[in-house]
């Protein structure tokens, strides 16, 4: 199953897999080999979360310090790119991914852009901005990926500001239950919801549908919740390990 646009995806009327940070079961979360795999066991996409180093580039990593996923410590936004490329960003998980290093966006969409769809997730806490959401704009638009992406985060600032700079980019709101950001967010044109998946049931679709939002949801690892998922006719499943939902909804 290929797409050639997120777009067309969300109005395939069929439920997809994104890998989750890649093939997270079954390689360093958020690195080039991550989301490679996840394309080799069949997900339409990928979701990663991008950062802006000190100066001036996206990076892929998850959490706001490399201490956890590198070998390095301190806040991705205080290191240079040349500081986060010199690090290991593999041996965490393996010593068969030793020397991987933290990729750029601009990398990620050189690597699988044409090949995945990716849901670029901005991850950034402050209310005033670091930049970051027009980084990631200019590097959508120096690859060509406006129809090929999904701008995702947490912050309804953020989304905000993406969506000013570039109204043309699909964009999601990530929330879990009781978020304290969902009032915020009722006032700013977004796409979809990416609410966490036990969030999700007949009654939610139901409103989901009635706001004319896509529903996309994480991490859904559970073959049969992927079920139901599909079943109450999710957009996306994101999940760490593509081949096993992908063969509970196709089966």
């Amino acid at each position: 199953m290929t797409f050639a646009t997120i777009k067309e995806v969300m109005e395939s009327g069929k439920t997809v897999v994104f890998g989750h940070r890649g093939a997270k079961a079954y390689a360093p979360m958020n690195t080039i080999p991550a989301f490679e795999l996840a394309y080799e066991q069949g997900a339409v996409g990928i979701e990663l979360d991008v950062h802006r180093s000190k100066d001036g580039h996206p990076v892929i990593v998850h959490n706001f310090t490399i201490d956890e996923t590198t070998n390095g410590e301190g806040l991705i936004t205080d290191k240079t790119l040349d500081e986060l490329k010199a690090l290991d960003a593999g041996s965490w998980f393996s010593d068969a991914f030793k020397g991987v290093q933290i990729p750029t966006l601009d990398e990620v969409f050189e690597s699988v852009g044409q090949k995945l769809l990716v849901n670029v997730e901005i991850k950034f806490e402050d209310r005033e901005t670091d930049g970051v959401e027009q980084v990631v704009a200019d590097c959508i638009r120096r690859h060509n990926m406006t129809e090929r992406v999904i701008i995702s985060s947490f912050n309804p600032y953020t989304l905000q500001r993406f969506h000013e700079i570039m109204p043309e980019v699909m964009t999601g709101f990530l929330y879990m239950a009781n978020a304290a950001t969902e009032s915020i967010m009722e006032g700013y044109p977004h796409d979809a919801r990416h609410p966490y998946h036990e969030m999700i049931d007949k009654a939610y679709m139901t409103w989901a549908k009635e706001q004319n939002y896509y529903v996309n949801t994480w991490t859904v690892n559970d073959p049969i919740r992927a079920k139901e998922l599909q079943k109450l006719g999710v957009n996306v499943i994101v999940t760490d390990a593509p081949d096993v939902i992908l063969g509970a909804i196709s089966s």
